[in-house]
């Protein structure tokens, strides 16, 4: 039912007013650089809410700050990759995915937000019931994760392509070393399981055997597919 709902929703949406998916990304990367996006009303439309001066901050310090964060950590890992010396990969490589997820996550808050708020679209209210039950549950799960989430981080309503679902999630923190809506090209399983029966505990060898293994065709033809989107 949830697939078929999923499938309504397709098919249904291009005939809607909803946004292009992409629309939340525009203005987020320019010239080689990642940048900060314009809001996509002015910082007083969403009062009494949410007032200017708080997403004024939120907008141009912190969401800037990521911005700033991840395109100095990418310039470091250049040198990196230059000099050959990979002793700060471990903290850059936290960074990266800390300042990175941080911008692609409050790029999408702009945009999950609207002055006085829109209704749902009936062909995605379909889609929510199939998943959910009513329209109300799915809204009340989704302020309950988003309130009990621990420490910082988000609540989130996605979809999970494998189950061709709708699922309400908590994101403590934002990045656990990950960029929120990269598409995996090419994984290699570095858990315990994978390798210690042949390679004890010398992961550098299972990772060194793994490169010999690469399947850089199949990378190549889920690019491909990844670029279309």
């Amino acid at each position: 039912m949830a697939a078929m709902a999923g499938a309504t929703w397709a098919q249904e949406g291009a005939a809607t007013t909803q946004p292009a998916p992409s629309l939340a990304l525009d203005g987020a990367f320019k010239d080689g650089l990642y940048t900060l996006p314009k809001l996509p009303y002015d910082y007083d439309a969403l009062q009494p809410e949410y007032d200017a001066q708080p997403l004024k901050i939120h907008h141009t310090k912190h969401h800037a700050g990521y911005v700033t964060g991840l395109n100095q950590t990418l310039e470091k890992l250049q040198e990196v990759r230059k000099t050959g010396d990979y002793a700060s990969v471990q903290a850059l490589s936290r960074n990266l995915a800390f300042h990175g997820s941080g911008h692609m996550l409050h790029c999408l808050l702009w945009h999950s937000m609207t002055p006085g708020g829109k209704p749902m679209p009936a062909s995605f209210a379909k889609a929510v019931e199939a998943d959910f039950g009513t329209v109300e549950a799915m809204q009340a799960q989704f302020a309950a994760a988003t309130t009990k989430v621990e420490a910082s981080g988000w609540g989130v309503l996605a979809y999970e392509p494998v189950g061709k679902k709708l699922l309400v999630l908590q994101a403590e923190r934002h990045q656990d070393l990950a960029i929120w809506g990269v598409v995996p090209l090419l994984v290699c399983d570095v858990w315990e399981h994978a390798y210690y029966t042949q390679y004890a505990n010398n992961r550098g060898q299972w990772v060194a055997a793994f490169m010999k293994l690469a399947n850089w065709d199949f990378a190549a033809q889920r690019y491909a597919a990844a670029v279309k989107i």
